[in-house]
């Protein structure tokens, strides 16, 4: 049962109070600078009169109080007055008490500092991915011996026991680490008076809770206070509940005797510390008198002068690192072959580079799930809490060396289906009596086969023609639909493209309207079209409009181009049916005319008012004219505020952050959006949308049609053609050539035992079952949860079958089946470890952004985090060989989950911050919602590739660096990616030389202002970044700006969001402090 887990062990268990250095809650600790300096500047803080015990970090109002391992508390000044000179240790053990101070001051604002982890966690031996049943916590990697003030048992406790594992090897025999057990232990002697604190408890104590994150002070934290925000400072000791189990079983001699008023210990006789230093905790005894060298526990060779001991730096390689695990499987699986012939097998990572050969399993770049082995019963799945769910990307692009999808035609038949569950014929129908009938492997239906397919069956039970027909052997092929499969029962036309440009005068003025003419010339060349086809069959027409639309009329036959208006927008109307869609190679002629003329048409406009709603009304009425589907791409700069239908007024409200209205903020505007989402449904017509605004658009209501038909958003802030120009004109040339299909209904059905029972993406549901989507390209992902109807079992497995029936881009109608099987188990040890992080936060971050819209963010996040600790504690209880509580231990196969969940909490939409735009928000949600797992994942960990360094005699890209500050050199050169936003990071000791060969200028100092793209220079490292970038860019669905931020810049603020393993900037834990956050919670559940 037991199985390899990724093993947190401190080298002891929960006893010590203090873990080295780890300040006292989440966020930053009393103003501390940074936090390993020892014999820093004293800080600047008052301290706190006698008597009154201040929490170092207060926690918000509404957080639990974080109970102190005990309450005397080096960090605190003891009775006043002493400078602080040493970096505080925690409360209680960062991993190893079991509460510490609550979630949220991970807001606190500040970015870590680099020696941030220095002592944090020196004691936490992480690291360690035991490959086996783990009996024993690994070799600690730094000694205790060498911890800062461990606050540990007193003497009086008699000789502590070892932890089981090999004892640290600095530690003398009277030295081993003390080990309490499990949380439960009673306390030996009568506690200290003042450990139980009474007290009253903290204001609004129970807010248990992912980090609340809009709650931070906006500068750093209150020096004065020593409390990084605000929130009613602790009343007294009762901030403080408990200590940790066992922390002190009974005051040793030369412990605190007895409290002093307040529930402040006052020093057991020679306890006192030398002036100007805070009375220090022994290492293994009570108090010791400062520094003293010699004495046991005392600080082997600290200079007199030095406040704390040399202590060895805990390196932050220590904890799970989502790089580590990346290029591990690169190395493992990296190009190799993945055959999809074995049943629940777990496939490479996402940015893993393996090929796929198709064996009877769809590859998983069309589908991914959360995990390959289901629990076989609901109350498995309830226990371990871990979501089963399947990331479907039907059109996704695949390398040149994979094969295309076969496509079978059974001619007028059509595809052979089951009789009961409709299920498509595919490799798990068994074929029974001689190969005269199948048996469904869905719904177990025993189906007559047709005399056309009837085969014979070899000595194996299988069909002779295996091998030569694609839905018995294949998992991922495509089949000829017949006309039943098409709209009206006739065949269907190819779909159209309509570009629809803003001639607002903002648009004009600023030079959008001629950069978008200019760049159609050239892309309407490039129209997709089938294998094979000389041209495209798509058709296109042109409209522009202000607050009245233009059509124009292009056809061949015309010597100049033809523009009708309409200006009654109540009731819209297509004014010529003749020359509205074209096909551009006929009238390429009177198309570049019009191309010409528009920016000129519109030169001298005034009119700044748009509409909106009626311009999509055209499109759906010129589609169904046409009688066909097709694409709209509107070009709109600011909200339609001319009166029509779907005029919006401004609602953008700061003063909802952060309250239980905020969620209205995110929720489109019902009315004639909602309608017009079905129209277009119906119709098969998909909307892009490329917005331009200056200030607030209400995204959220204008990019709710988008995001039901299978569209796109596409934004540019304060767009200026030198800047935007180039990365627009990017989207707009992947976007229009993508590969897509149209006019789609997809179905996803299951085998016995469990059904599809939710569906996240830019989708349409009319009914529970048929996912509709006006076109589905090759970039969008839908996400579909399953759950329980009955019991799995083990050797049937499960199987799930995703048909999707679409018009391709020639107008033929066609369906595409992808199925895949899975394993069924009864021990979640299969199913944890059978997981996939990427699947598995890629539903997270859908499920969110899809509760965002109904609850609170305080409660989506704190629902998050408790899933987290859920899925976590389950596997611990059930899965991991025993051991003691303070090791936090995690599957392999999640062992990086938490740093992506933080990051997730982190994300814009989930962050409740008045600093951020609320269009931004609503954006970037709605972009979640359609994306796939590779998408989510390198925007939840974007890459950050250090370039100063590299070989560039090689192809080779350097290694990407774990997303930290602490990974930035001085003298360096980073580029940052998340598949949305580029950064070239420029550090301020940057050699010269290096700015010469990529900016040809002589140093650091003579780059001015917004560049936004590399000169193009003729030397190898010049040619080397640009190509990396050039290749990122090419390979990302999205184009992105690049940004040059230099160290210590303004605009380096902006870069620091992305580094996600620090706090965050606009509120949230560093990847460090949620670890800790999760591990303790994870004890709750446990206890």
């Amino acid at each position: 049962m037991s199985q390899q887990g990724y093993v947190a062990a401190p080298p002891y268990s929960q006893a010590q109070p203090g873990m080295g250095g780890y300040q006292g809650g989440f966020g930053a600790g009393p103003a501390q600078p940074l936090y390993g300096h020892y014999g820093g500047p004293p800080q600047a803080f008052a301290a706190p009169p006698a008597g009154m015990m201040k929490s170092p970090v207060s926690p918000a109002a509404g957080m639990p109080p974080p109970p102190a391992s005990n309450q005397y508390n080096p960090n605190v000044q003891q009775n006043g007055a002493h400078p602080q000179r040493y970096p505080a240790p925690p409360a209680a053990s960062a991993y190893g008490q079991p509460l510490q101070s609550p979630y949220n001051s991970m807001a606190s604002m500040a970015p870590p500092p680099a020696q941030q982890l220095t002592n944090q966690m020196s004691s936490m031996n992480l690291g360690n991915y035991a490959p086996g049943p783990m009996q024993s916590p690994p070799p600690p990697t730094s000694s205790v011996a060498q911890q800062p003030f461990q606050t540990s048992l007193p003497p009086g406790m008699g000789q502590p026991q070892m932890p089981p594992g090999p004892q640290s090897p600095h530690m003398s025999p009277q030295m081993s680490p003390p080990q309490s057990p499990l949380a439960s232990m009673p306390m030996a002697g009568p506690p200290m008076a003042g450990q139980q604190m009474a007290g009253p408890p903290m204001p609004g104590q129970q807010m248990a809770g992912p980090p609340m994150a809009g709650q931070q002070m906006a500068g750093p934290p209150m020096a004065a206070m020593g409390r990084p925000f605000p929130g009613p400072p602790p009343s007294g000791p009762g901030a403080f509940q408990q200590p940790g189990p066992g922390a002190f079983q009974q005051p040793g001699p030369g412990a605190f005797q007895q409290p002093g008023p307040g529930g402040f210990q006052q020093p057991g006789p020679g306890a006192a510390g030398p002036p100007g230093y805070p009375q220090q905790a022994g290492q293994f005894g009570g108090l010791m008198t400062g520094p003293q060298a010699g004495m046991p526990g005392g600080f082997p060779g600290a200079p007199g002068g030095l406040a704390g001991p040399p202590q060895k730096k805990l390196d932050p390689d220590s904890i799970p690192s989502i790089t580590q695990v990346i290029e591990d499987d690169q190395v493992k699986r990296g190009g190799q072959v993945y055959s999809t012939n074995v049943r629940g097998q777990v496939p490479p990572l996402v940015t893993t580079d393996f090929t796929v050969q198709d064996q009877g399993n769809a590859s998983p770049r069309f589908m991914r799930c959360t995990t390959y082995s289901l629990p076989c019963t609901a109350d498995l799945a309830k226990q371990c809490q871990v979501p089963l769910a399947c990331i479907i990307k039907p059109f996704a692009n695949l390398p040149k060396n994979e094969t295309p999808l076969y496509v079978v035609n059974h001619g007028e038949t059509g595809p052979i289906r089951c009789n009961r569950c409709k299920a498509y014929m595919c490799p798990y129908m068994q074929f029974i009596d001689g190969g005269r009938r199948y048996q469904c492997g869905f719904c177990n239906c025993v189906n007559e086969v047709p005399a056309f397919y009837f085969q014979h069956l070899d000595h194996m039970g299988r069909r002779v023609d295996f091998y030569e027909r694609p839905e018995l052997s294949l998992g991922s092929y495509e089949f000829v639909a017949t006309l039943d499969y098409c709209k009206n029962n006739k065949p269907q036309n190819p779909p159209a493209y309509v570009f629809m440009i803003d001639v607002s005068y903002n648009n004009i003025k600023s030079g959008l309207v001629k950069l978008i003419c200019d760049e159609l010339k050239t892309l309407l060349e490039n129209l997709p079209s089938e294998e094979g086809m000389e041209s495209s069959a798509i058709k296109v027409g042109f409209v522009t409009y202000n607050k009245v639309l233009h059509f124009y009329n292009v056809k061949s036959a015309l010597a100049q181009p033809q523009m009708m208006v309409v200006s009654d927008t109540a009731e819209m109307f297509v004014p010529l049916l003749d020359g509205f869609l074209v096909n551009y190679q006929d009238s390429r002629a009177v198309i570049y005319n019009l191309l010409d003329q528009i920016p000129d048409m519109f030169a001298d406009t005034n009119e700044s008012e748009t509409v909106f709603v009626p311009v999509i009304q055209a499109g759906v009425e010129a589609f169904k004219a046409a009688e066909c589907s097709g694409k709209l791409f509107i070009f709109q700069s600011s909200m339609p505020t001319a009166e029509a239908p779907g005029k919006l007024k401004n609602r953008d409200d700061k003063k909802l952050v952060n309250t239980d209205k905020e969620k209205t903020l995110f929720q489109p505007q019902k009315g004639v959006y909602e309608q017009l989402s079905k129209e277009c449904v119906a119709q098969g017509c998909c909307v892009d949308l490329f917005l331009f605004p200056s200030q607030y658009m209400d995204i959220a209501t204008m990019a709710d049609v988008p995001s039901h038909t299978g569209g796109s958003v596409y934004k540019y802030n304060n767009f200026q053609v030198e800047t935007d120009g180039e990365h627009f004109l990017r989207d707009l040339r992947k976007d229009v050539q993508k590969s897509i299909g149209f006019d789609a209904i997809m179905r996803v059905r299951t085998s016995t035992g469990f059904r599809a029972t939710e569906f996240f993406g830019a989708v349409h549901m009319n009914n529970t079952t048929d996912i509709e989507m006006a076109a589905v390209d090759c970039d969008k992902a839908l996400t579909v949860e399953f759950k329980h109807d009955d019991t799995l079992s083990e050797e049937t497995g499960a199987l799930m079958q995703c048909a999707l029936l679409y018009t391709t881009i020639n107008g033929q109608r066609r369906l595409r089946v992808h199925n895949l099987s899975l394993n069924c188990s009864l021990q979640l040890s299969e199913l944890y470890k059978s997981c996939e992080t990427d699947s598995l936060i890629n539903f997270f971050a859908k499920s969110a952004c899809r509760a965002m819209l109904n609850q609170p963010l305080k409660n989506v996040r704190e629902i998050l985090v408790n899933q987290t600790a859920h899925m976590l504690a389950c596997y611990r209880k059930n899965c991991a060989s025993p051991s003691a509580a303070s090791q936090l231990i995690l599957p392999d196969a999640m062992k990086v989950f938490p740093v992506y969940m933080n990051s997730l909490m982190k994300t814009a939409p989930m962050v409740g911050s008045t600093e951020l735009s609320t269009d931004d928000r609503a954006h970037q949600r709605l972009l979640i919602m359609g994306m796939g797992v590779e998408d989510t994942r390198l925007l939840l960990y974007p890459r950050l590739t250090p370039l100063h360094n590299m070989d560039v005699s090689t192809e080779a890209v350097p290694a990407p660096v774990r997303c930290s500050e602490e990974r930035l050199t001085d003298a360096g050169m980073f580029l940052l990616e998340n598949g949305h936003s580029m950064f070239l990071w420029l550090g301020q000791a940057i050699p010269p030389d290096l700015i010469q060969s990529i900016f040809n200028l002589p140093s650091l100092a003579h780059l001015h202002g917004h560049v936004c793209a590399l000169p193009e220079l003729d030397n190898p490292l010049s040619n080397k970044v640009r190509s990396i970038i050039n290749g990122l860019i090419e390979e990302r669905p999205n184009s992105m700006k690049l940004h040059i931020v230099r160290q210590k810049d303004k605009p380096e603020m902006v870069f620091r969001q992305f580094l996600v393993e620090d706090k965050g900037l606009h509120g949230g834990a560093s990847y460090m402090d949620f670890l800790c956050y999760v591990h303790r919670e994870i004890r709750q559940l446990l206890t």
